[in-house]
């Protein structure tokens, strides 16, 4: 019965190591605390460390990490805070599940030979779920720069964010914004002093400049949404 029971804590305590083993700090600089799950106290970040589920991550200004999640790297961006709600394997594929809290990651989702990744990021207002991706995520906001990612809000409106391509929250309408639509939001100029006070033989007299061309130059800014 004793060697039985040596058995179980040696077979429960590599099954413990194998979960931990998925997720891990590879690097980071400046301040970052982690909070285990289930646990009251932040301890800083060292790398190598293991990452298990419903483990908390927090970074402090200037201060960034870089995380193996299974065959993906996340990259958490300064002032951050994020839970790794799961990380698993299931059979050949793996699935990662991040709630973001605030901040901004870089995500870079890769999957296993032979297999499939199921990652996903939610934040209190949508969901990004990707499968072999790239892209970067601040809670409403998202930048794909290349696969594809499917964008959803609480109330299952979705868009699919492709390379190169970019989508948002549009707050007041409380839905997903379309890449073609935020592409044109990004480009809406905003052209200061397009009536310029140009003096001329007959005096001073209001003139419309035209931005591409005119009496005067106008320089164009651009706002994003």
């Amino acid at each position: 019965m004793k060697t039985l029971f040596c058995w179980v804590l040696v077979l429960a305590g590599a099954h413990l190591f194998a979960q931990n083993s998925q997720a891990r700090v590879i690097d980071f600089t400046g301040s970052v605390e982690i909070k285990a799950g289930g646990q009251a106290d932040w301890i800083p970040a060292a790398p190598g460390m293991a990452i298990g589920r419903d483990t908390v991550v927090s970074t402090g200004f200037n201060s960034t990490a870089r995380i193996s999640l299974g065959n993906s790297v996340l990259t958490v961006r300064p002032l951050t805070r994020l839970t790794v709600a799961e990380i698993a394997q299931r059979g050949g594929d793996e699935a990662v599940d991040l709630y973001l809290e605030t901040g901004r990651v870089r995500a870079e989702v890769s999957p296993p030979s032979g297999g499939k990744t199921d990652f996903t990021v939610r934040s209190p207002s949508i969901t990004a779920s990707v499968r072999g991706t790239v892209f970067e995520f601040d809670t409403r906001r998202i930048q794909v720069e290349s696969g594809r990612v499917l964008f959803t809000n609480a109330n299952r409106q979705a868009v699919y964010v492709d390379g190169g391509e970019r989508s948002y929250i549009d707050e007041a309408q409380n839905r997903p914004v379309p890449p073609f639509e935020a592409e044109a939001a990004s480009l809406r100029p905003v052209l200061p002093g397009l009536i310029d006070t140009v003096r001329n033989d007959a005096g001073t007299a209001p003139v419309v400049s035209h931005p591409l061309g005119g009496n005067a130059d106008v320089e164009a800014g651009f706002e994003w949404p």
